[in-house]
């Protein structure tokens, strides 16, 4: 199927690496132009030398996305350099402190993750929303996490940050709506690669006594389809709620997680 993304401007955070640079050779692969922002230009140069020799159109911006300012910023940037934005995906975020209880979290750590994955993603839409606004059309797809669906203990930082990301993404869909513009929420559940295996995997392999691999198919077992998602899974998503296929679908929680939140 055609995704008619072809030519499309989509301003992408987050991009370097994992998911985020999976979401960016999706879009890419599309068509789209791309503009690619974060704060460590060096870190997001590899993938946008692979894709400038692939000739794809992109742009690479430095934004530090917790300065509303420099938000603002980027998009007039990204506005100069393609003439608009017609998306807008917010991957960029952190974890926050992991295996800690709420009462063990410090304030400057629970103050550190949700001002990056909350006051990030509200920085970047507000930048964003006037092109779109003005021209009535636009995409947002906002890469929450499923333990902002459900919760987690050990992980109260990160659940809360990912909650009121949802209550974002569903209060801009209302007030957007009218000019033309869908914000939906792709909500992964524990993602394959290098940080769920030596972090995650191999923290619950230390406390059972296993093997990292049998820690990794012990989280495969809690999902419905029996697997773990993949960087791949997450881009297919977000391309799908970034183009007309899902015209009709805002405010919305998308979870890619092979069945584990919703059932």
């Amino acid at each position: 199927m055609d995704l008619n993304l072809k030519d499309r401007v989509a301003f992408i955070t987050g991009p370097a690496k994992g998911m985020g640079a999976a979401v960016t050779r999706a879009f890419a692969a599309e068509g789209a132009r791309v503009a690619l922002v974060g704060r460590d230009t060096g870190a997001i140069a590899p993938i946008a030398d692979e894709l400038r020799a692939q000739g794809t159109d992109l742009l690479v911006v430095a934004c530090d996305l917790t300065d509303a300012a420099a938000c603002e910023k980027a998009a007039e940037a990204t506005v100069a350099a393609f003439g608009t934005i017609d998306i807008l995906v917010n991957i960029a975020g952190g974890s926050g402190p992991i295996g800690k209880t709420g009462v063990e979290t410090t304030p400057e750590e629970f103050d550190d993750i949700v001002t990056l994955n909350m006051n990030g993603c509200f920085h970047t839409m507000r930048a964003c929303l006037p092109v779109m606004m003005e021209k009535r059309y636009g995409k947002v797809v906002n890469v929450g996490g499923t333990f902002g669906m459900r919760g987690r203990a050990g992980r109260m930082a990160y659940s809360a940050s990912k909650w009121g990301l949802r209550g974002i993404t569903k209060s801009f869909a209302l007030e957007v709506g009218q000019h033309n513009i869908n914000v939906n929420c792709v909500a992964p559940g524990m993602v394959d690669g290098p940080r769920f295996r030596e972090k995650v995997c191999a923290d619950m392999a230390q406390k059972l006594g296993i093997t990292v691999e049998e820690a990794m198919q012990r989280h495969a077992a809690d999902y419905a389809l029996r697997r773990v998602t993949t960087d791949e899974d997450v881009a297919n998503a977000c391309l799908f709620l970034a183009s007309d296929v899902s015209r009709q679908l805002t405010g919305v929680d998308m979870p890619v997680d092979g069945g584990w939140a919703m059932l």
